[in-house]
């Protein structure tokens, strides 16, 4: 008899829920995911995927615990993917209590649930934690022995949710693990995040829709890689013979300045960089046209500058390729999206303007 697949996603309308959703459906997986009410749709990352039959909706939310003991006790899941978050770094000095109360006691909430309704035995769980934990790094490169030292309210919620999964699987027996995710982006990437906000200036600058770039310390280095590979890796924990926490990430780092150089190189652009720290610019080689700048608004109270990840682990207890997609392929990727996405903004402002001026003019009725 053929083993029951029925996955459960908090986030399934992020990035990486999006591309998890597709590589589980495409496994056999039934595919659940859970949703908060909201006045607004945000669900355009699996609109492709909404009315196919193993496919299915909750609403839900980590800040409620009610509402995640129902869905798992209707659904249950014999994996979860706790992947919902309030995942932004500098949003959160700005709610530390919001982003407490999703990314630490929601974690808990999650676990708490399955024990309480007896699925110990049949439901795994998988934990998307960070590197984020790593803070203001002990050791470079970071692996699963690395001390953290979290340097953000994001981060130390985080490691709440690390903690509390590594408890939960002691105490309890229970098949729980964290997969700690370097920087992983994709043209699906929320557009308040520096690697999208850079790969749409470069398209907008290229479009002439933009004139210039601001961005935080460009000296910043990460280890980037591409979500729709590391939500493999999420899945290869939980098909691992015990529970265990792995590092996800390429094993490879750049930084914030590489990632603004080959993507306005995508674009036709080539970028010379000149002066340091605040004073630091991103000149147009072939205008002299000052195209990138530094401003003090996008610096961090406590700003982590150097992350860097060791993927070893993962590639040899699980198989895991981390150099699917390369640093070069994942900026192509972002900004010949944003390129087309431009594009098509552009398109459509011209039919909405010519509409207004056919109605105008009495042309159109």
């Amino acid at each position: 008899m053929e083993k029951r697949k029925v996955a459960l996603i908090t986030g399934v309308t992020g990035q990486d829920g999006s591309y998890l959703a597709e590589l589980l459906l495409e496994k056999g997986y039934d595919v659940h995911g859970t949703i908060r009410r909201s006045s607004v749709d945000f669900r355009e990352r699996i609109a492709h995927l909404e009315g196919k039959p193993n496919f299915h909706l909750h609403y839900a939310d980590l800040g409620d615990s009610m509402s995640i003991i129902g869905v798992i006790a209707k659904v249950k899941p014999t994996e979860i993917y706790n992947l919902a978050a309030q995942s932004h770094v500098q949003v959160s000095f700005d709610s530390p209590e919001f982003t407490a109360d999703v990314d630490a006691t929601g974690v808990l909430r999650v676990l708490e649930a399955v024990r309480l309704l007896g699925l110990t035995e049949t439901c795994r769980i998988y934990q998307a934690s960070t590197s984020e934990l790593y803070g203001k790094v002990e050791e470079v490169p970071q692996n699963e022995n690395t001390p953290f030292h979290p340097y953000s309210p994001y981060a130390v919620a985080k490691q709440y949710g690390f903690w509390i999964v590594k408890e939960y699987r002691e105490a309890y027996n229970m098949f729980c693990c964290s997969g700690i995710l370097f920087n992983h982006e994709s043209e699906r990437r929320g557009e308040t995040f520096v690697t999208r906000k850079i790969t749409l200036a470069a398209a907008r600058i290229k479009q002439g829709k933009q004139d210039k770039l601001y961005l935080g310390n460009l000296g910043s280095l990460r280890d980037w890689g591409y979500a729709k590979d590391y939500v493999e890796c999420m899945w290869l924990i939980l098909q691992n013979e015990k529970p265990e926490d792995f590092v996800i990430a390429t094993g490879i780092q750049h930084s914030v300045r590489e990632f603004c150089y080959h993507a306005f190189k995508r674009v036709g652009i080539e970028l010379e960089f000149h002066g340091e720290g605040i004073d630091e610019k991103g000149i147009d080689k072939a205008t002299g046209n000052v195209l990138v700048e530094v401003s003090p608004d996008f610096f961090r109270p406590t700003d982590v500058v150097n992350l860097w990840g060791d993927p070893t682990k993962a590639k040899a207890k699980l198989g895991w390729n981390p150099n699917k997609t390369s640093f070069e392929e994942l900026v192509n990727i972002m900004v010949d999206n944003d390129m087309a996405k431009v594009a098509a903004e552009d398109a459509s402002q011209k039919v909405r303007t010519n509409l207004a001026e056919y109605l105008e003019k009495g042309i159109v009725k």
